[in-house]
């Protein structure tokens, strides 16, 4: 399914998540300087698939929740942790990037110390975000707790900063595909699983549902990850709206162990992986398996 499909199949979600994401930046403003949170708003708002709170959306629907306000903002606050990676991601400590989403990155137009302070902020309000919608979601505190628990140990060191910082460490190294995968799915994978977990939970999924959707989730990030790989190699900066720079950082790629060919065929392996693990649990899902197709056909 190409860009025109996934707006498609997205657009009844896309207006109540910007909406929400709008409102967690007004409230920002209340409490940071004005230029921390200019910043901050220039990561959130600045466009972007918001691939993770749709996924969140669309798993609470397919297993039979009903889309409200507070489900709205749980999908939100992972886009904000989402935003707040990519600036730090971006910095000159890390990866060094001036183009993202076909804009100056954040700390190109707001500086360095800005920049790293606003994703610092964008951290715990994030949190404070997701608990205040899995109260309004949960039935009992516990499933509040565990819903805003997988948000915050995918986002952290043994999810995506551990992945982060093991790709940090891994510069120069040839890692086999197996440790590639192990980055990958911290860094990557973690955080859209947690998406899709975390709308199950809010639809009062089963355990072998909760558990489907979670290895689902886990390949489908994968697949994304070796399909940035496919794009980094044969994109352009105007196409993806950002420079390749992985070869750059002496990074190992699923490209240059696999091949173009060889990885998009493995992109295709993971997302039939994922798929069958719905297909275990008797899970229909057609609109998430529709945007497993998304991932792998996508041009950005």
């Amino acid at each position: 399914m190409a860009e025109q499909g996934f707006t498609a199949l997205t657009r009844g979600h896309s207006a109540q998540v910007e909406a929400s994401l709008r409102r967690c930046l007004d409230g920002l403003a209340e409490v940071v300087p004005k230029p921390v949170h200019a910043a901050a708003a220039a990561a959130v708002l600045s466009g972007g698939k918001r691939l993770r709170p749709l996924l969140c959306v669309t798993a609470c629907e397919e297993l039979g929740g009903v889309p409200r306000p507070a489900l709205y903002d749980l999908a939100a606050s992972i886009e904000v942790i989402h935003a707040y990676s990519l600036v730090h991601d971006d910095l000159p400590c890390m990866d060094d990037a001036e183009l993202r989403r076909g804009r100056p990155t954040v700390h190109v137009s707001h500086g360095v110390a800005v920049a790293t302070a606003a994703g610092a902020a964008l951290i715990p309000w994030a949190a404070a975000w997701a608990l205040e919608a899995a109260m309004r979601l949960a039935r009992t505190d516990d499933e509040a707790r565990r819903i805003v628990a997988t948000l915050l140990e995918a986002a952290g060191a043994g999810g995506m900063i551990g992945g982060q910082a093991l790709d940090l460490l891994a510069e120069g190294a040839s890692l086999t595909e197996g440790e590639l995968a192990g980055v990958h799915g911290l860094k990557t994978g973690a955080l859209l699983a947690a998406s899709l977990e975390m709308g199950a939970m809010a639809a009062g999924a089963s355990a072998e549902e909760l558990a489907a959707v979670g290895e689902f989730g886990r390949h489908l990030g994968l697949a994304f990850q070796v399909m940035d790989d496919v794009l980094d190699a044969t994109g352009s900066a105007e196409v993806l709206g950002k420079l390749p720079s992985d070869a750059d950082f002496g990074k190992s790629t699923y490209v240059l162990l696999l091949g173009v060919d060889g990885a998009r065929e493995r992109a295709a392996s993971l997302v039939d992986r994922g798929l069958a693990a719905l297909d275990a649990a008797g899970l229909a899902a057609p609109m998430l398996r529709s945007l497993a197709s998304f991932v792998i056909e996508r041009s950005r």
